[in-house]
């Protein structure tokens, strides 16, 4: 059966303008992006078939291109309006952090660090630089690969803390796999670089790790 053939009060589309987005399921709201279905298949149907073949929301939205277009009731024309709403989405948290603003709100900080770094394909180890009532003076990717001693340099750190004339700063960085726990290197690196900023008079705020969720560094007391 079609979605124009349901009761208008179980559309997705008529759902999500009376309720919100919020009260949609995963498969709803891709079936309001895909808008409609293929032979047999609602635009529902297809959607949490997808959702299933790609292993999720996260899985589907981080497919390839080769990959989202041969699957069925997708193509080149879908993927392009994806990319689009994804890099919409990532500007949008980047202007809640944009230069001047102020680091008042953990939650948009976890917002703004998740959007840029949660789903590149290798780990990347960024630093959020702040003056000295906190406001955003720049965001820098720094270093990637594997993040250990050897990989990130706190010489490198410093000299960029100095190029931006930062007060203080917000380490963060991601693991792919998706767990946003703190391993022993995380926490050693940690404190390598909370000495070495010390030297220079530049408070280290945090360290988040980027996965599933963010997690906060300081707020398990290990900074």
């Amino acid at each position: 059966m079609a979605i124009t053939d349901w009761p208008e009060d179980e559309r997705p589309r008529e759902r999500l303008l009376k309720q919100g987005a919020g009260a949609l399921s995963d498969a709803e709201l891709f079936a309001i992006f895909l808008r409609t279905g293929v032979a047999g298949r609602s635009a529902v149907d297809l959607a949490r078939d997808l959702l299933t073949h790609f292993g999720g929301v996260r899985g589907l939205l981080n497919a390839s291109r080769r990959d989202f277009t041969e699957a069925k009731g997708l193509g080149d024309a879908k993927f392009a309006q994806l990319q689009a709403v994804l890099e919409l989405a990532r500007r949008h948290f980047a202007e809640e952090l944009a230069e001047g603003a102020v680091i008042d709100s953990p939650e948009a900080t976890r917002r703004y660090l998740q959007a840029q770094l949660r789903d590149a394909a290798q780990e990347v180890f960024a630093v959020l630089f702040l003056d000295q009532r906190h406001r955003v003076l720049a965001f820098e990717r720094l270093f990637y690969g594997t993040i250990n001693q050897s990989a990130v340099h706190p010489r490198e750190v410093v000299k960029a803390v100095l190029r931006h004339n930062a007060a203080a700063v917000i380490l963060a960085h991601n693991h792919p796999s998706g767990v946003a726990e703190p391993s022993t290197a995380d926490r050693e690196i940690t404190l390598r670089l909370r000495d070495a900023l010390n030297l220079i008079d530049v408070r280290l705020l945090d360290h988040m790790i980027v996965g599933d969720r963010c997690t906060s560094m300081a707020e398990l007391g290990m900074i």
